[in-house]
């Protein structure tokens, strides 16, 4: 845990791909950290500010390193592929004391789920030790966390909206829930293939997940039901837009709804309502969050089919990823939960 004065040391495998960006932006305006090293395979050599042009002149001698040469920090973010940081997990817990992981490797809690929805699991073992990183749900048990596994950008917008029904008791977890998620390009990463080069995704709304997705498990395991639910990939950059058509076994009220929002959210420094109020950005956006850690989320009530619609939003690479990441690892060492993470966003704004 920080003293307040002396900075930390934190580490990024995988610097080159877009999250790896996303967490050398965060840290290098992070006030208690200090960017000891970035990884990558690929850019070996170069620096930070040519594959990230953002981040010219920023830690301008910082170049990336090779990955088997791990530097000793104290807190390791792994932006890698499904199935590098299970085999390699020893060696990172060797190299940090504490190690925030952005791949699937460490979400869920069985071995089970792993033989179901991926291709297995090398290190079932650790499993129980990892932390889900996103706060708002987890957060006393982030405290002092020493692996975190950082959630799915699909399933944390999923989980923001729905979290209060259930939390509240407006749903028991035996109600019908159908999830629809529009997501940018950037989820497919840096090296998406030809279903993110632009002229394939250009002007699109393409379903590519309409069952199966794997995010279902997270959903599942932190929510306690069952959903339905697709994934399309839209003409955006950044964001990931979550609507959820929900269908209570007995009667609510729009009182109701607002009571468990208010309930779970109205103290958490990056949660913002947007219900139906007034101007054009009535419900949640995710240009309104692009580039920012916020979470918006929203609803409507439509008593004629006795359905609840809850809309969240969230910037895929910010809140689904990288700044999820660094406020769970603020949590876990014990550090301002904002700090790093202030940005408010822009607007007006282009195409996130």
């Amino acid at each position: 845990m920080s003293d307040g004065d002396a900075e930390l040391s934190a580490g990024v495998v995988g610097g080159s791909g877009f999250t790896g960006g996303e967490l050398l932006r965060l840290l290098a305006g992070h006030p208690d950290f200090e960017i000891a090293q970035a990884t990558s395979r690929s850019y070996t050599g170069k620096s930070v500010g040519s594959v990230h042009p953002n981040l010219r002149g920023t830690h301008s001698d910082l170049r990336f390193s090779d990955p088997e040469e791990l530097e000793s920090v104290d807190v390791l973010f792994t932006a890698t592929p499904h199935g590098v940081s299970m085999e390699q997990i020893d060696r990172f817990q060797e190299s940090a004391d504490t190690v925030v992981d952005l791949s699937a490797d460490f979400r869920l809690d069985a071995e089970e789920q792993y033989e179901e929805w991926y291709d297995g699991h090398d290190r079932p073992e650790l499993l129980a030790e990892a932390e889900y990183a996103l706060p708002e749900i987890n957060r006393e048990n982030l405290q002092g966390a020493e692996l975190i596994a950082s959630g799915g950008c699909n399933a944390t917008a999923t989980i923001l909206g729905l979290h209060p029904l259930i939390e509240d008791g407006v749903l028991d977890g035996s109600e019908q829930v159908v999830v629809d998620v529009k997501v940018g390009s950037s989820e497919g990463g840096a090296g998406g293939g030809d279903a993110s080069s632009h002229p394939e995704r250009s002007g699109v709304v393409r379903p590519y997940a309409p069952t199966g997705h794997r995010h279902e498990a997270e959903i599942e395991q932190f929510l306690g039901l069952d959903v339905s639910f697709t994934c399309h990939a839209v003409d955006m950059t950044r964001g990931a837009s979550a609507t959820a058509h929900v269908f209570p076994n007995g009667p609510v009220s729009k009182g109701d709804l607002w009571g468990a929002y208010r309930d779970a959210y109205e103290d958490e420094p990056f949660m913002r309502m947007a219900a139906g109020g007034s101007g054009v950005y009535r419900y949640p956006e995710p240009k309104a969050v692009a580039g920012t850690n916020y979470g918006e989320v929203g609803f409507e009530l439509d008593p004629s089919n006795k359905r609840v619609v809850v809309f969240s939003a969230i910037d895929n690479m910010m809140k689904g990823s990288a700044g999820q990441a660094v406020h769970a690892a603020n949590v876990a060492l014990g550090l301002e939960e904002t700090a790093g993470l202030e940005f408010q966003g822009l607007h007006p704004v282009g195409a996130p």
